[in-house]
């Protein structure tokens, strides 16, 4: 089994473990950045099919890799130990990971919430329908409508519509006066403003709607219609694709696997973005929701706090604290609605992986009691989707996290075992 030591261990190339990297190597330590994407960007500057990265992540990369920083592309952690140590695998087989210090830089996952038709073929998380239309999906006179909720159905609905794509509408569930009040305050956050102002100009051909959710997708083999709820009135749409997405869910199963605090769906951090694990850190979505802007700022600081340099942290804080501010703001502004915890009916699937209906679910106690009895969550994905789901339509909390956090196969887990008892043994 390979092996790799480093001074800072960075899980997650996207924003935050960008500019994490960056900090911390230009402070001089010896940074090693793993992401299992084959490029680093992450979701939020993921490049175009074979155009290679986006300039922001370009110049972090090249900001990082000049001070010495290494990087693990297509590489997936899937277990780890105290220590810190961590398990990955990748397409050269199993390595461990060794460090003094880990930055957490996860990112999250688009919320889906289940609806009857949600499963149908055609149905994609807004920006899993983006992802697919930059690496090869022709999207151009396709019949799209665009619902859920936050900033992203915006930036999807301009995206299609810049390739051609006939986007029906962007429904929104946060009511309107909710979102203007948001719209002004960016006041505060010019660069913002300017961004909401050119994403309005190229959406002028867009209908827009508020209080509007999805009902149900209809078709035979793939979606065909979708109904919508509109100011308290149906309204069916005939499409080819629905790009739907409630927000973010914060990625925490790592963070939990090493002991770190959950609490409110989020890793807990201090004003240094040090978790309660000694030597690790955590930065960007995974801390909550608040753009790739506070994602950036929080990465500087716990790139300087794992170099070593509060001095250089204390500075980087006021940055964060402004970014957070917006994020408090965009929380409020698309809160989910109470309504939506009424979309799945008896038979609706919410666990895909274990086909497990919500009538399974309604009358379960707590996430144990529904995992020993219908394994929702159990399936490869290890709860990645109706966890989030879950924990809106019945507030249960994540439950315990197991390793592997991915399907790996026996002769990698073997080989971790055996790499983390001999850790053990020199340790002892």
């Amino acid at each position: 089994m390979h092996e790799s030591v480093s001074e800072v261990l960075v899980i997650g190339a996207g924003p935050a473990g960008l500019a994490a990297a960056a900090a911390a190597a230009a402070d001089g330590a010896d940074v090693l950045v793993v992401d299992e994407n084959t490029r680093p960007g992450g979701q939020i500057w993921r490049a175009e099919r074979d155009s290679g990265v986006q300039s922001e992540a370009g110049e972090l990369v090249t900001l990082a890799m000049s001070h010495g920083a290494r990087f693990f592309s297509g590489t997936a952690v899937f277990d780890a130990a105290r220590g810190p140590t961590l398990f990955a695998v990748n397409g050269s087989g199993p390595l461990v990971l060794r460090t003094k210090r880990v930055i957490l830089a996860l990112g999250a996952t688009e919320r889906q919430l289940p609806f009857p038709g949600w499963t149908l073929p055609g149905v994609f998380g807004a920006g899993g329908l983006q992802a697919l239309g930059k690496n090869g999906l022709d999207v151009s006179n396709r019949r799209i409508a665009v619902a859920g909720s936050g900033p992203l159905l915006l930036v999807v609905a301009a995206w299609l519509e810049r390739r051609g794509a006939k986007v029906l509408g962007v429904f929104e569930q946060a009511p309107r006066a909710d979102v203007m009040r948001f719209g002004r305050g960016l006041w505060r956050h010019p660069a913002k403003l300017l961004q909401a102002v050119q994403l309005s100009g190229s959406l002028v051909r867009v209908p827009r709607y508020h209080d509007a959710w999805p009902v149900r997708a209809e078709g035979r083999d793939q979606v065909e219609r979708l109904v919508l709820s509109v100011g308290g009135h149906e309204r069916t749409l005939d499409v080819d694709y629905v790009a739907c997405a409630f927000g973010f869910a914060p990625v925490t199963g790592l963070a939990a696997l090493l002991g770190c605090a959950i609490e409110d769906a989020r890793v807990q951090v201090d004003a240094f973005q040090r978790t309660s694990v000694e030597g690790v850190l955590c930065a960007g979505e995974s801390t909550g929701i608040a753009g790739a802007d506070c994602a950036r700022a929080e990465g500087v600081v716990a790139g300087h706090m794992a170099a070593g340099r509060e001095d250089l942290a204390c500075t980087a804080c006021r940055w964060r604290d402004r970014e957070r501010r917006f994020g408090a703001a965009l929380e409020r502004a698309f809160s989910l609605r109470d309504e939506l915890c009424t979309l799945p009916t008896a038979d609706t699937i919410v666990c895909r992986c274990e086909d497990v209906a919500w009538s399974e679910l309604v009358p379960r106690e707590d996430e144990r009691d529904a995992k020993l009895q219908t394994r929702v969550g159990m399936g490869p994905c290890q709860g990645r989707v109706c966890g989030a789901a879950l924990e809106f339509l019945k507030g249960w909390p994540r439950g315990r996290v197991r390793p592997p956090l991915i399907p790996v196969t026996m002769d990698v887990l073997a080989a971790a075992g055996a790499a983390r008892h001999r850790g053990e043994e020199s340790a002892s």
